[in-house]
């Protein structure tokens, strides 16, 4: 019997938040999840850390306020895996008013108080902030947001509730609980069979499958099932030079960004379209490919089209259900729901944004403070994640370079950017390529793919390549089955 004090079914992003929080905090944490770190929901986001624009249209100004704060704190404590992003928003013809637009960038530079990047300002297109717009959309906005690497927030966040004392298992079930006096007894299960689990209280942060969760907690409270929205995203080959990205009006009242993307590429997204189906498995139609392609060639002088794009993906997100009519409506701020009887507890988190997960930590804990042992006070806003300790990163990046001149500068700039200050743990004392091991494609190396799987739970080809990277658009042919080849081969060389 496995005894603990909280256990948090989900490894995503809120509930590896809500695991680094608490186990920070002293309590005992176990976190299951059925699949890889990020597998799901929140590796499948438009990997912006903002404060979300539109959102004032539907006057969700708590949201909007809260995210812009959690944004500056964000960059703070994860300078590796984040950065700072210049949006410019091109005003056609027939988009929102001029006086709406400048009213919205008023509050959103506002809203959250002052910080470090730049403010809100009217812009001409006909420089290099219009590159690739057509000809006749002579002017726009601009304003600040920054960009996140979704998935890797994820692992470390997992990575520091590790070091502090959590048990972080991956392709791991929560195969249901039942309900005493004296706490939970769940039980789990994985490749090696199933174990009892002893928990003080239990967070249902399973995102798509929280209510199969509640389900499966006999004695737990009931909930209406969330909002399924699936959200798709394209890539496609680079549609302009410059940092800046775009976000874009559509007629239908939705905004599509169009990012700089892995250098090479350009990512368009999202949609929002109701979700009835299996969860696990979203993909894009053909007619949401069809509409982002539509959105940008409103914009662009080069036309998108389907047979355009390299990759694209596709997300679940399981919004609390307001009762909205269409799922761009429905409200993207985050919900906490506590059983109404006393004694043991389950919390079950509906919708939330990737930029709000460490407040969505510190907001659960508190309301799961009464049936939990004493904790220690709020801390996650002060203390970097793992390997952001590294200043201003352009002298960070040269630093590394210096150290180990023999890499690439894309493969440098990589992985300055993925460990941050923990590079020299994946790098060591290398001296030269063929001391980082077998050359797997595309920058990768058999050191990097033996830290993976070492300290951040990768198994699988895809894991490596989609999630703690994004590799996968950048390897020559062959690259995933030799990756294979080699995690299988270790993996029988430490058994054996």
């Amino acid at each position: 019997m496995i005894e603990t004090d909280l256990l948090i079914v989900g490894g995503g992003v809120n509930g590896c938040g809500i695991a680094r929080d608490a186990a920070g905090r002293g309590l005992k944490v176990l976190l299951v999840e059925q699949d890889d770190l990020a597998g799901h929901t929140s590796s499948a986001s438009t990997k912006l850390i903002h404060g979300g624009l539109r959102y004032l249209e539907y006057y969700e100004f708590r949201l909007v306020r809260e995210a812009l704060i959690e944004r500056e704190k964000l960059l703070h404590i994860a300078p590796h895996i984040i950065w700072p992003l210049r949006f410019v928003m091109p005003m056609p013809p027939t988009g929102r008013p001029g006086w709406m637009i400048r009213l919205g960038l008023f509050l959103y530079d506002h809203l959250g108080g002052r910080g470090s990047l730049p403010g809100s300002q009217g812009v001409s297109l006909k420089g290099p902030l219009g590159a690739g717009i057509k000809a006749e959309i002579a002017k726009g906005f601009a304003y600040s947001d920054c960009w996140v690497q979704d998935s890797r927030l994820v692992a470390l966040n997992a990575l520091d509730a590790r070091e502090r004392g959590a048990d972080i298992r991956t392709r791991t079930r929560f195969a249901g609980a039942t309900r005493d006096a004296q706490g939970w007894t769940a039980t789990i299960a994985d490749d090696d069979g199933e174990q009892q689990v002893c928990a003080r209280a239990i967070v249902n942060a399973a995102g798509p499958w929280v209510d199969h969760v509640v389900g499966a907690a006999r004695g737990a409270h009931p909930e209406r099932p969330p909002r399924l929205v699936k959200g798709s995203h394209i890539i496609v080959p680079r549609l302009f030079d410059g940092d800046h990205a775009y976000i874009l009006q559509n007629p239908d009242k939705r905004i599509v960004f169009a990012i700089p993307y892995e250098r090479d590429f350009t990512l368009i997204g999202t949609t929002d379209v109701a979700w009835h189906d299996d969860p696990a498995a979203p993909a894009i139609s053909a007619e949401e490919t069809a509409y982002l392609c539509e959105s940008v060639s409103r914009y662009f002088a080069k036309a998108v089209r389907p047979e355009d794009v390299v990759h694209s993906y596709a997300g679940v997100r399981p919004l609390f259900d307001d009762g909205s009519a269409s799922a761009s409506a429905v409200t993207r701020d985050y919900v906490l729901k506590l059983g109404e009887e006393e004694g043991p507890q389950i919390l079950s988190v509906f919708g939330g944004k990737i930029t709000t997960y460490r407040r969505l930590a510190e907001h659960a804990l508190e309301k799961l403070a009464p049936f939990l042992p004493a904790m220690g006070e709020a801390w996650t806003d002060r203390v970097a994640l793992p390997g952001g300790d590294i200043g201003d990163f352009g002298a960070f990046l040269s630093g590394v370079r210096r150290r180990w001149p023999f890499l690439s500068e894309r493969t440098s700039w990589r992985l300055a950017r993925a460990y941050g200050s923990r590079i020299d743990r994946v790098l060591g004392d290398a001296a030269s390529l063929a001391e980082l091991g077998e050359d797997l494609g595309g920058g990768l190396h058999a050191r990097e793919v033996d830290y993976l799987v070492r300290e951040e739970w990768a198994r699988t080809a895809e894991d490596i390549l989609w999630r703690r990277s994004k590799l996968l658009l950048h390897v020559p042919p062959g690259t995933e089955r030799r990756l294979e080849h080699y995690l299988r081969r270790t993996r029988e060389t430490r058994s054996s």
